[in-house]
């Protein structure tokens, strides 16, 4: 750490203390030439998980905006709301653990569509009529048919 006064590249630190929110450390240091007394901070670097939109935007990724999209296509329906938000916020930590930084949007809404089809077949075709955009009833029917047809899946408890 150079010193603000003098330039000098070494100092010594005096004192080492948590701040007062526990979210970074605050050191007081002293320049080993000049003498003077200076405070850092040291913090830890948070990489924000990225969404990239379909074209090309990039922003935060918001785990209140995927919820409450998720939850409006399960209003009324029988699956509760914890299991939606144990959803969110365990895909949010598999990322981060990952160490993926970007993801895109449809790749999002694609692990949204499986995780809503597996618990309620209404939510998945609320959810996949506004995500796909299906511009008539026949791409609808094309998706409920595909449903209907196909067996059941087991969700474990």
């Amino acid at each position: 750490m150079r010193c603000p006064r003098c330039t000098h590249p070494s100092d010594r630190v005096v004192d080492s203390r948590v701040t007062p929110l526990g979210d970074a450390i605050r050191r007081r240091r002293e320049c080993e030439q000049c003498g003077h007394r200076f405070t850092t901070y040291e913090r830890v670097e948070i990489q924000p998980l990225l969404v990239v939109k379909k074209d090309g935007v990039r922003e935060a990724f918001l785990a209140d905006k995927l919820l409450n999209g998720m939850l409006k296509a399960l209003h009324r329906r029988p699956v509760p709301a914890d299991v939606c938000h144990e959803f969110v916020s365990g895909l949010e930590q598999k990322l981060v653990d990952a160490g993926v930084r970007e993801i895109t949007s449809s790749e999002l809404g694609d692990r949204v569509m499986e995780f809503l089809k597996r618990q309620d077949h209404i939510a998945y075709v609320r959810f996949a009529s506004v995500y796909r955009e299906f511009r008539d009833i026949t791409e609808l029917l094309q998706e409920v048919r595909g449903l209907a047809e196909a067996p059941p899946e087991v969700t474990e408890p």
